[in-house]
């Protein structure tokens, strides 16, 4: 282990070195993020999984940057060009681009201009023409021969070499870098005739905005409609800036040979240095834009698997339809399928009848005690159809997000499940399962399918995985999983599984029948000490041997419970069950070197409320009566939503229309919010007023101000006036002034106010 990056991880992090290198060495011996944030808080200091990630990829980019320095460090060597300030350089050099630049002279070039005026023996006059001696230029006329006929073509080939040079020091690029990074602007022009077909990207057709302040989503919306053919873009500082800085540090003369560097100053630049800086640059902002997004997706799939579940009872699904009808299944408590039909309730005949009766038969018969609808086409008036059937007995009927479950039913997983079933089946039994477990369904679903991302498709695809990865893993981690009715793709998820070991644990119940305890694990195929140590403490057992396998305590502290029971004169059963035990005991009678104050302060949290899901309960939800398209909405309508995708613009809200309307970031609270999750949660039931609705452009404009704890004022008006006042705000940000400069006075005036806006 590099003792330098657990400095550079500790100071960037802002944790002590002890930590980083403690992380580190558990992740080094093959622990999970999970499992060393659960059961290794003395050794982390409490680190939550989200720093045990950063230090996780922190370490790959400096195993990175050390891999490819040790390759540059050898290509120098065998070049015989190494020097030892040249080494001391690289070596204590962390950053890749800084790396980069230091090796740009030393790298194989293909044949360029340079190379080519070397060849015909012009590198001395480059020289000469670099020192900015007088009379330099007059020395083109001695390196005259076959291949330079004449001094200007003597001169053009040294500015050539010169401008190879510029571009490969070091000093400059750095410079460069900051100008960009400082003053450096994102425009955007669109394209000659593509005005029409991009319509939806005319925000950006006159645009220009300091890239340090363009947000991830106009980035993304730019570079996706670059791609289209409908913009072209670009990221630079203004040109007379950089021009300056080069001149500055290369022009040190007034005579001949300084116009020549000069010349040679201005052709690296727009040749060799703009270009790679915007490139390196562009690259820069889509990583930024990449992660901004990627941080939205992971946050919302975070909220969607924690939703709260309706728990193990028997459901009816259905996934509503109006010409083929509505699919309809009956799923016990644990989600098998029981029975499968059509009905078609929304039929004006006999066929509403018998689809009633069907449902009436199947609540009977299969003690059912919800419904599911899919909220898609035909949602909300079969949703309505159902609550009107008398049942004899409650049934509470529930709108469920079937986002992802054509997905699903055409997957592989779908097929072994059921494999004599067609997809409309399988989909509609996905939407009961959702219902009664969110996190256990969802997980067999591709996260970008479930329709809650931000530009998914446009962001870095292996970062995307690799976040949405460990946001399932946290959660399935996070709520526990039942070892005897788990799926094999919850349990693979679980810290120290995968699908390999996840599968033969299904097996083994099968051959063998349910886990009894968890030692039993170690019976299974494959499942060494590491493992058993891994996962052991995230999978629970009920009603089995021990009542802690039914809890988050670890079987690595099984010994100590039953020490901190005797000392109460109880059995684990009491004390789990009797809060006067627990309260009598005092902690630090039980600290020891391998089980600090953190651990039995968790180990008695959890005995307090063993097996119980983190999650919360299951809240019934009804959309506003009479509201079911858009025709039917107008202005100033208060109604009732569901948050359905949270966005860093703001939040799309279901109000049972078909079509999410969005609540703008500036009319999510009557308090000034920089971000979106600030004020809502995704599933979260809220109240919006309706701002406006553009049934052209299938948009809905809706605003949770005046709903706000009954707070605000000034009705929908108000709120139209707000909008437009933002609008204009954003307007002048994003547009480039086109009006005469201002004096000093009114160029501090405008200063001051744009400060008050932001």
């Amino acid at each position: 282990m590099n003792p330098k990056h657990i400095t550079l991880i500790s100071s960037e992090l802002g944790i002590s070195a002890k930590q980083a290198e403690n992380t580190m060495v558990l992740l080094s011996e093959g622990s999970t993020v999970p499992f060393i944030s659960r059961y290794r808080k003395e050794m982390t200091g409490s680190l939550d999984e989200v720093q045990i990630g950063k230090i996780e990829d922190l370490q790959k980019r400096y195993k990175e940057v050390d891999d490819r320095r040790e390759f540059i460090i050898k290509t120098i060597t065998e070049q015989e060009k190494m020097t030892p300030e040249l080494l001391e350089k690289l070596e204590g050099t962390w950053v890749l681009a800084a790396l980069e630049d230091i090796y740009l002279p030393y790298k194989p070039k293909r044949k360029t201009r340079a190379t080519v005026a070397i060849e015909k023996g012009l590198e001395p006059l480059a020289q000469l023409l670099f020192n900015q001696q007088d009379g330099d230029t007059a020395a083109a006329e001695t390196f005259l021969n076959e291949q330079v006929a004449t001094s200007e073509e003597a001169l053009k080939g040294a500015r050539d070499i010169i401008a190879e040079w510029i571009n490969e020091n070091a000093e400059c690029r750095d410079k460069l870098r900051k100008l960009f990074t400082h003053t450096g602007k994102m425009t955007s022009k669109v394209a000659e005739g593509k005005e029409e077909e991009g319509n939806k990207y005319k925000d950006y057709f006159d645009f220009s905005e300091d890239l340090r302040e363009v947000p991830s989503h106009r980035v993304l919306a730019i570079l996706r409609a670059e791609s289209e053919g409908i913009l072209f873009s670009t990221i630079a500082p203004q040109e007379e800036e950089a021009m300056e800085l080069i001149n500055k540090q290369f022009v040190t003369g007034k005579g001949a040979a300084s116009e020549q560097v000069a010349k040679a100053g201005a052709d690296a630049y727009k040749r060799l240095l703009r270009p790679s800086l915007e490139n390196e640059f562009r690259a820069v902002a889509k990583d930024k834009a990449d992660t901004e997004a990627i941080d939205v997706f992971a946050e919302n799939l975070r909220q969607l698997l924690l939703a709260a579940p309706l728990g193990p009872k028997a459901v009816i699904a259905i996934d509503p339809g109006y010409r083929t009808g509505c699919k309809t299944v009956a799923l016990d408590n644990q989600g098998n399928m029981l029975d499968h039909d059509v009905i078609f309730p929304l039929e004006k005949n006999y066929k509403r009848d018998d689809a009633e009766a069907l449902l009436k038969k199947w609540v009977n018969r299969y003690d059912t005690a919800a419904i599911a609808v899919g909220n898609g086409t035909a949602g909300r008036e079969t949703e309505e159809f159902v609550k009107k059937i008398d049942f004899g007995k409650k049934i509470n009927v529930f709108m469920v997000n079937e986002s992802g479950a054509s997905v699903y039913s055409a997957s592989e997983v779908a097929r072994e499940e059921f494999p004599d079933q067609d997809v409309t089946v399988r989909g509609a039994v996905s939407i009961g399962r959702r219902l009664i477990d969110p996190l256990a369904e969802l997980v067999k679903i591709d996260p970008k399918s479930i329709g809650v991302g931000q530009y998914q498709h446009d962001v870095n695809q292996s970062s995307l995985k690799q976040s949405l990865d460990r946001v399932v893993v946290s959660c399935v981690n996070n709520v526990g999983v039942n070892l005897n009715t788990a799926s094999k793709h919850l349990l693979a998820y679980v810290s120290g599984l995968g699908p390999s070991l996840a599968e033969n644990i299904v097996k083994y119940r099968k051959e063998n029948g349910a886990f009894s305890n968890r030692t039993q694990l170690k019976k299974v195929h494959r499942l060494g000490d590491k493992a058993f140590e891994q996962c052991a403490g995230f999978l629970r057992i009920e009603n089995g041997d021990n009542p802690l396998d039914n809890s988050a305590v670890h079987p690595e502290r099984y010994a100590l419970v039953k020490e901190i029971a005797e000392k109460q004169h109880c059995t684990i059963e009491e004390l789990i069950g009797q809060e006067d035990l627990r309260k009598k005991i005092n902690p630090k009678d039980f600290v020891r070197e391998d089980a600090g104050m953190l651990t039995i302060e968790d180990i008695l949290k959890e005995l307090a409320k063993p097996s119980r899901d983190p999650r919360d309960e299951i809240a019934i939800f009804e959309y506003a009566e009479g509201i079911h398209k858009m025709e039917d909405l107008k202005a100033g309508m208060v109604l009732p939503g569901v948050v359905t995708n949270i966005t860093a613009f703001g939040a799309f809200v279901d109000i049972g229309v078909k079509q999410d309307g969005l609540v703008h970031i500036s009319h999510m609270s009557n308090k000034f919010i920089s971000n979106p999750n600030e004020a809502v949660k995704l599933n979260q039931k809220v109240q919006v007023t309706v701002l406006e609705v553009d049934i052209a452009r299938k948009r809905i404009s809706l605003s949770m101000k005046d709903q706000e704890k009954g707070q605000g004022g000034g009705g929908p008006r108000k709120e139209r006036r707000d909008e437009r006042r933002d609008d204009r705000r954003d307007e002048r940000r994003e547009k480039p002034a086109k009006e005469a400069p201002l004096n000093d006075f009114q160029a501090k005036l405008a200063a001051l106010k744009n400060k008050f806006d932001k």
